[in-house]
């Protein structure tokens, strides 16, 4: 993959809240002296991946050590409903299942001629186990989704993508009701539109209702302190309430408007305004014919935009799996009030030999654990336990929630249109993955590493003159970026010189290996790096070397990455320990646009980060820094006094004439700001 010029390089949840206390047990060899390990195991990676015994007899006697303290575990299992953990040497959770009847699930364990080799391989890691009891098969469900999300097992089906979803919300718990994007947790009284796929869609939609229906957008406090109305009202997307542009009943015609608009009467309110129009144009009122013209207008790209509409699904969710190449896809629509509101891709993690309806009932679990179900969820299959899993979703929604596996209509063509584009989504996935796979083999090649590597670290320092220094850390690996894992690292030493990239550099490799170090010591997760990638030339590389060295850490491959001749892009050097020359790639090269990339994204994050600590210190107020003194103290003195500075120049009595100031919280001001001025 080099160039000619290249050397030969070195080989260098809570519990179900619908029930009681569940009552939790600790069952294994050490149960008496090991307690529950609530913390993730951190081996977010296939199943398949993980450090299984090696060879006949190490294989049989990790077996035999991990039936055995199963079998330990049967005799305090439960009989109940519940979830079990499975639990390594360590603690570390390993998988986590549900049961209708602990001890009998538990129990099946022990006769490993009954199970696959990934059970078998679990079973081997296994030492101990945890019991938690709950009053039904349904609340078990509900409870193993949350431990699954919580711990994220390396033997569970885990969906890796669990961010919330926007909405949009029409405010009425204000005289003036307001339109806005919103996620999280539901707590204002109003209508929730959505969900939708993501936030662009929330906010072209918004931008046009906003068109359409002129309410205000902003705050409660932007509102009380109008005096005069806004660009919003010049532009057409505001009614000026703030300022009385409008009366009460006019606002309050507008906020019926849009209530029915998010009920899906659409129809209705189009034809109102087309009446409006008419009159309007009738009476010669020209300019209010335009305004109801464009609202119209906006009206109709809301609806050309939400794509396949279904008119006969008021709730519901259209999800389909496709499955190729070991690896599962699931497509996610949504639609509300018989309306599209955009689709999502998910790709959760599993083993290879995983059947389809497991896949898609532990997502259907997961996904839904956080989330409120529809009325009404239409799959392209049957998932596991459908009964079961449809009672448990019921139960998290306090109401009825229906799966269905439609046959023929329109339901299955929705649902064939999600089929359609989860397949898609899976070749382009399978692409991307053999694309990069090509690439980590091409970065082993040419540096001289013994296997493509699983984890690339890429580090870059950024800061203004040696103020407000970080550094940052950009980790890579077969799936493409794991933005998850990138770290940054504020400059905490004192001592270094302002803008000395290699202090800098071995703080936070200091920092970033002693962790590791402290945490996997055995390198059994999947957190330590194969390749370190730095920014700079054989300097760099040399203290990074030595950093390495005084740690203790001699296995792992480093380069660092120059700018080249002229610092032109594309004539990049890379830097290797003992090599004599740099490599230098052929211009084209796919291993060298790789690693510009990495290059490239470790110095955004980095300067990302500076910019945001720099942008905190320059609105920082010194009376943040005053024991004693919170949000409300800090307001008052500075109402007061007009300005911190004023605040440092004030005495104790001028102090202590502010309410909530006591002449000792005074005195402690004066002398923090006159502590410097002392003999």
């Amino acid at each position: 993959m080099t160039g000619p010029d290249k050397p030969s390089p070195p080989r260098p949840h809570a519990p179900v809240t619908r029930s009681a206390a569940p009552a939790e047990r600790f069952a294994g060899p050490e149960a008496d002296t090991t307690s529950d390990a609530s913390g993730t195991s951190g081996n977010d990676h296939d199943g398949g991946c993980l450090s299984a015994p090696t060879g006949p007899a190490r294989a049989g006697a990790d077996l035999a050590a991990g039936i055995a303290a199963i079998k330990a575990a049967v005799k305090t299992a439960p009989g109940d409903p519940g979830v079990y953990r499975m639990l390594d040497a360590k603690g570390d959770v390993l998988y986590v299942g549900k049961a209708k009847s602990i001890v009998r699930r538990v129990t099946s364990y022990t006769q490993p001629n009954r199970q696959s080799n990934r059970i078998l391989r679990m079973i081997a890691l296994t030492r101990s186990m945890i019991f938690v009891t709950t009053h039904t098969e349904a609340e078990a469900l509900l409870l193993e989704s949350n431990l699954i999300k919580r711990h994220r097992p390396p033997f569970n089906v885990v969906l890796r993508d669990d961010k919330s979803f926007p909405y949009i919300l029409l405010r009425e718990d204000h005289d003036w009701a307001q339109i806005r994007k919103h996620r999280g947790p539901k707590r204002h009284k109003g209508v929730y539109y959505g969900p939708f796929a993501s936030a662009g869609a929330v906010n072209r939609t918004l931008n046009t209702l906003q068109k359409v229906f002129l309410l205000r957008s902003c705050t409660d406090a932007v509102l009380d302190s109008r005096t005069r109305p806004c660009l919003l009202y010049q532009i057409k997307r505001c009614s000026a309430p703030c300022v009385g542009r409008i009366d009460a009943a006019g606002y309050a015609e507008l906020v019926a408007e849009a209530r029915a608009f998010l009920a899906g009467r659409e129809t209705r309110i189009q034809k109102q305004l087309a009446e409006r129009m008419e009159a309007a144009a009738e009476a010669l009122d020209f300019e209010t014919a335009a305004m109801y013209r464009d609202r119209l207008r906006a009206l109709t790209t809301v609806q050309a935009r939400q794509a396949v509409n279904a008119e006969n699904l008021d709730a519901a969710d259209v999800i389909a799996l496709a499955v190729k190449g070991g690896q599962t896809c699931i497509q996610v629509f949504f639609y509300r009030q018989g309306q599209n509101w955009g689709n999502r891709a998910y790709f959760p993690r599993h083993e290879k030999g995983a059947e389809p309806a497991e896949v898609l009932s532990a997502f259907l679990g997961q996904f839904y654990d956080d989330k409120e179900p529809p009325q009404t969820l239409l799959l392209s299959r049957e998932p596991e336990d459908a009964a079961l899993l449809q009672e448990a979703l019921s139960v998290r929604a306090e109401r009825r929630v229906a799966l269905h596996v439609p046959k023929r209509g329109e339901k299955r063509t929705l649902v064939d249109d999600a089929l359609r584009n989860a397949e898609q989504a899976l070749d382009r996935r399978l692409a991307e993955s053999a694309s990069q796979a090509r690439l980590l083999d091409g970065v082993a090649d040419a540096f001289g590493l013994d296997a493509p590597p699983k984890r690339l670290e890429i580090y870059d320092n950024s800061h203004t003159g040696g103020t407000n220094a970080i550094g940052g850390m950009v980790v890579a690996g077969p799936e493409g970026f794991e933005k998850n894992q990138y770290r940054t690292f504020n400059i905490k030493s004192t001592e270094l010189t302002p803008g000395d990239d290699f202090a800098m550099m071995k703080e936070v490799l200091t920092r970033r290996f002693s962790r590791l170090m402290k945490e996997d010591p055995e390198r059994a997760g999947a957190t330590w790096p194969d390749l370190l990638v730095i920014d700079g030339g054989k300097g760099q590389l040399s203290a990074v070397m030595a950093i390495l060295e005084d740690l203790g850490v001699e296995d792992v491959a480093v380069v660092a990455v120059s700018k080249g001749p002229d610092r032109h892009a594309g004539r990049e050097e890379f830097h290797l320990p003992g090599a004599a020359q740099p490599i230098r790639f052929r211009a084209g090269d796919p291993v060298l646009y790789y690693m510009q990339r990495l290059r490239d994204e470790a110095h955004r994050f980095a300067i990302g980060g500076h910019r945001q600590r720099r942008a905190k210190a320059l609105v920082k107020n010194p009376l943040d820094e005053i024991p004693g003194i919170g949000a409300k103290r800090k307001k008052a003195l500075l109402l007061h006094f007009g300005s911190a500075k004023a605040v440092a120049q004030a005495g104790v009595r001028d102090l202590a004439a502010v309410d909530g100031v006591s002449h000792a919280l005074a005195q402690a001001i004066y002398d923090h700001f006159h502590e410097r001025e002392r003999p």
